[in-house]
């Protein structure tokens, strides 16, 4: 596995260097915010590990950045700011996975193989088969719903409506039970408002070949491409 670590805590890098190295993978060391879009470029690496507080330019912009670039490299988001709210941002930001700081080797280890394998599964099967590659899947483990690789960005009710969508996919779900899964307990919001969030997923699924359809008196249902 070739890896690039992106950090500035010269303590951490070369521990990590250290033990990397010591499992047989090659690993790369960027810490200048700066320069990390073009280490990424040259160097091709099969993982990403990337902090968010770097001197010259925040991680978050790099990996932006980088995703707008179609850079698909798998990402692992290591740091210190480790809040839901950070973890969310880093995700609809096009991160695969995120581990905050301290952190035990061997999570980092399994974290980093899972990643490689993954991308590396999805890669054969795009090879294979391309209308795989744009499938729409979530992802348990980092609660993120992915198409052709990329974390699709959602607000929260949007996603947890697709969700209860993805988990019965060509069959309808009450409008009903999607009310009560997006708007939990909210007593003062009108039930029309689920058609605000069905009508903004609609928009954002315009490009992945899916299809939100409304079906008078049953609900919603998803129709993904073949």
């Amino acid at each position: 596995m070739k890896l690039l670590l992106v950090e500035d805590d010269e303590a951490l890098y070369t521990t990590l260097q250290r033990s990397l190295t010591r499992l047989g993978w090659a690993m790369e060391v960027c810490s200048d915010g700066r320069a990390a879009l073009g280490r990424w470029r040259a160097l091709k690496p099969d993982v990403v590990m990337l902090d968010l507080s770097l001197p010259g330019r925040d991680g978050l912009q790099i990996l932006q950045q980088a995703r707008n670039e179609g850079l698909t490299t798998p990402v692992l988001i290591i740091t210190a700011r480790g809040t839901v709210g950070d973890r969310v941002q880093g995700l609809n930001a096009g991160a695969d996975d995120y581990l905050p700081k301290p952190f035990d080797l061997d999570e980092l280890e399994a974290r980093l193989r899972a990643l490689y394998r993954r991308h590396a599964e999805s890669y054969t099967e795009s090879a294979s088969s391309p209308g795989r590659a744009s499938a729409i899947s979530y992802d348990k483990e980092s609660g993120a719903i992915y198409h052709a690789g990329q974390i699709l960005d959602l607000a929260p009710r949007e996603l947890t409506f697709l969700k209860a969508l993805l988990a019965k996919p060509g069959q309808a779900v009450a409008k009903e039970r999607l009310f009560e899964l997006v708007f939990p307990g909210q007593q003062d919001v009108q039930f029309e408002a689920i058609e605000v969030v069905a009508y903004r997923l609609r928009k954002k699924l315009h490009d992945t070949g899916a299809t939100l359809t409304t079906l008078r008196g049953l609900g919603y249902l998803l129709k993904l491409p073949a």
